[in-house]
């Protein structure tokens, strides 16, 4: 007879994976968060030649490792904003200028600096806002990154995890058509939101596209790593989702240097939603919009070899063999 091992082991076995995952999901979301705090923060600070300059000067010269100045002119100060070198730029006499293409976690932070910097000159700023956006330009880029995530996942996991339950394989038509149909399919359905949220955001081809290009992407590597893994790639595709708000929804400088090299220097959703941001604020040329299509691609690229690479994966063959699969015997 079998031997049954107690209970009382498996008990501890459950309690011992409780509190890993909540190690995990600590450090991967609430860790992140309760850790913000500036490091080298770029923001610029320009006057015009003259008298001015001598208190750029005594600006830069403060702020220690928090901050990190820029001494520019204010030409050049609102180039490195649109281009987002730097989150804000201090126009002397008193201008706070800021932009609601960057990042709004670095914005805010930049304006109280900027501001503060500003009021010890004894003045009282004016902010001036490039590219004004309302909330839902504020909240999409990384709310439609999400959703484009977990609904592609969503349709993977039904394709491949369902369909071996059923023991039907997807194959590689199979797989490939619900790769494109998910994309274009969540695609609209960001659109939708969109629209829903503030009419007013720009929805021309670039951003189409952009959107459509994220989640092909995203469908195309989930299906791969289910393909390869099986339901066990949940315990991967399912995390990275948790980091979407607590890390890539932060800028890199407000990060703690784990965190910034960690999760912040590869996650998805950072260049999905930044490249989205651009887009949506109406600054295509923004070199986050270049970055984030080609990362896309490459997740694209990636996961459509994962996903459609001819034979079967070993994960694939073992489960061909696996003693639960109906074995036809013929009785002489």
């Amino acid at each position: 007879m079998p031997t049954r091992r107690p209970a009382g082991a498996f008990t501890l076995v459950a309690a011992v994976a409780g509190a890993l995952v909540a190690v995990v999901l600590g450090f991967l979301t609430f860790g992140a968060q309760a850790t913000v705090a500036p490091d080298g923060l770029p923001v610029a600070v320009a006057a015009p030649p003259g008298p001015l300059q001598a208190a750029v000067t005594g600006i830069a010269s403060h702020g220690g490792g928090q901050v990190s100045w820029r001494v520019t002119s204010p030409e050049e100060g609102r180039k490195l904003l649109e281009d987002k070198e730097v989150y804000g730029v201090l126009e002397l006499p008193s201008t706070v200028v800021v932009s609601g293409a960057v990042n709004p976690s670095g914005a805010q932070i930049a304006q109280q600096v900027l501001t503060g910097a500003a009021q010890a000159l004894g003045g009282t700023p004016k902010v001036e806002t490039l590219h004004p956006a309302s909330a839902a330009g504020r909240i999409a880029p990384l709310a439609l990154s999400a959703l484009a995530w977990v609904g592609c996942l969503a349709a993977g996991a039904v394709l491949i995890v369902a369909g071996r339950r059923i023991g039907r394989d997807a194959g590689v038509t199979a797989r490939f058509t619900q790769i494109v149909s998910a994309g274009v399919l969540v695609t609209g359905v960001l659109a939708g939101f969109l629209k829903l949220w503030d009419s007013a955001l720009p929805l021309g081809w670039d951003v189409l596209g952009f959107l459509f290009l994220a989640s092909t992407g995203f469908a195309a590597l989930q299906t791969g790593l289910l393909r390869l893994l099986g339901v066990r790639a949940m315990a991967i595709l399912g995390p990275l989702y948790l980091v979407a708000p607590a890390v890539a929804g932060q800028v890199p400088e407000l990060l703690n240097p784990a965190y910034r090299a960690i999760l912040w220097s590869w996650t998805p959703f950072r260049f999905s939603a930044e490249g989205l941001r651009s887009l949506l604020q109406g600054v295509p040329g923004a070199p986050d919009v270049a970055t984030g299509v080609w990362v896309l691609a490459g997740l694209l690229a990636a996961g459509l070899a994962l996903a459609l690479w001819p034979g079967r994966s070993a994960l694939e063959k073992t489960e061909a063999d696996a003693p639960d699969r109906v074995v036809q015997v013929g009785v002489h």
